[in-house]
């Protein structure tokens, strides 16, 4: 089958956990402490907050999207202690997942749990002027009988992903080769899509941390943009992006990663107004670092001439 690309549809605003709370459509506990952007917003109203999970097939390839309530307490206290942080974020969507996986059992997913094992646990360099007095609090109100200890209260995150297979699983290798978004701009029927929250923190009012995972599958190909977005309030913006594309007919997939940021001081010529939205802003911030990488698929073993 021939496959098209288009790139990716532009999402609604993001609102803060705040607005979204004094909405005249925050009708309940639940319903209010959960943040997501206009078009995730209109999805979750019309499906009433309930755990949902979405199986696509297309050729040789399974999506799943699964979307859960937030992470309950005494999880949370569990996992606090299994990765050896101090606290973890507020929004934490621990059984939110997406998977994209080829029939002979290779392929990756995205979830919550492991991207805060990319979160490094030491002091990270960014502060605000109550930084250490909010790390304090959060120890102190989360796990009383913990020493507060400097980590990054940013929750920043390099994760790209995890590789999933028991028996094959793909490679990654360096690569020159780029994804194409000349050709994704293209228009071309959306067969499926979806979005999917990993976990968000509003950095005790001085901001927000947030990653999501966006899939969008066209008739022979797909691809999927992993966000992170920092914005500390007076202080800086950064984005952690990851670009994942395969067209029907190529053996591998390609993966992007990349860097931007900048202090709010570097952006004075900027309206304030673009901060909270990742979309806009991310073209007015410094690109920090890009890598390049082809996930190729594992090699089949050959077919048994009787079978022939």
């Amino acid at each position: 089958m021939p496959i098209n690309n288009k790139l990716w549809p532009t999402f609604g605003k993001q609102l803060t956990v705040r607005q979204f709370k004094n909405s005249s459509r925050a009708k309940s506990k639940l319903f209010s402490c959960i943040p997501v952007d206009a078009g995730l917003r209109s999805i979750m109203i019309s499906h009433g907050f309930k755990s949902s999970k979405q199986d696509f097939t297309f050729g040789p390839w399974k999506v799943t999207a699964a979307k859960n309530h937030i992470m309950k307490s005494k999880d949370v206290e569990r996992l606090t202690e299994e990765l050896n942080l101090p606290a973890l974020p507020e929004m934490l969507f621990g059984d939110n997942i997406l998977r994209i996986q080829h029939c002979d059992g290779f392929g990756i997913e995205f979830n919550a749990i492991d991207a805060l094992k990319r979160i490094h646990n030491t002091d990270d360099t960014v502060q605000v002027a109550c930084a250490q007095q909010w790390q304090e609090s959060r120890v102190a109100s989360e796990h009383p009988q913990e020493v507060a200890r400097p980590y990054d209260w940013t929750f920043t995150t390099d994760y790209r992903g995890t590789l999933i297979g028991e028996e094959m699983q793909l490679k990654v290798a360096e690569t020159t080769e780029r994804i194409n978004l000349e050709k994704l701009r293209a228009r071309e029927q959306i067969v499926f899509f979806d979005e999917v929250l990993l976990f968000e923190d509003e950095l005790h009012d001085h901001g927000v941390s947030m990653i999501s995972v966006k899939i969008r599958v066209m008739p022979t190909s797909f691809f999927t943009l992993l966000r992170f977005f920092l914005r500390v309030d007076g202080v800086l913006i950064r984005i952690n992006d990851t670009r994942l594309y395969h067209e029907a007919g190529q053996k591998y997939m390609l993966r992007e990663f990349c860097t931007r940021e900048s202090n709010i001081a570097e952006l004075k010529s900027v309206p304030p107004s673009l901060y909270t939205d990742p979309n806009e802003i991310a073209q007015h911030l410094t690109f920090k670092l890009r890598e390049c990488e082809k996930l190729e698929f594992p090699e089949q073993e050959p077919a048994n001439d009787d079978l022939k």
